[in-house]
């Protein structure tokens, strides 16, 4: 299994954990690596049946010893987007300015609190 298989199958667990009742699967973009990761989560339901709108778009880059990663919702620019250093931060998705966490931003904090402690 490579770096990059084992980095997917871990995010896909995450995901199902954090994103509930909803099963993902993970596809990593062709040049993404350990330390400068891009890949798409797919969202499916309990039949198998895909729900795009859930989809999200993940990056994780290292800023010197810091694991940073953003979290968005996949084709939809107009909704807010997640950075996560050492705390959250809401982005508007078309200015990048502060904004407040949407309703239903919790699980997508969750997600990106556990990703960066499986991976610091």
């Amino acid at each position: 299994m490579s770096a990059c298989s084992a980095l997917e199958t871990l995010i896909a667990s995450a995901a199902d954990l954090c994103c509930k009742p909803f099963h993902h699967a993970v596809l990593s973009a062709e040049d993404a690596t350990l330390d400068d990761y891009r890949g798409r989560i797919e969202c499916r339901d309990g039949d198998g049946k895909r729900l795009e709108e859930f989809d999200l778009e993940l990056e994780l880059y290292r800023s010197g010893a810091d694991l940073n990663l953003t979290l968005a919702w996949a084709d939809q620019p107009l909704r807010p987007i997640l950075w996560h250093g050492q705390h959250p931060v809401w982005m508007d998705g078309e200015t990048g300015k502060r904004c407040s966490a949407p309703a239903d931003g919790a699980a997508l904090e969750a997600l990106a609190r556990r990703l960066r402690s499986l991976l610091v």
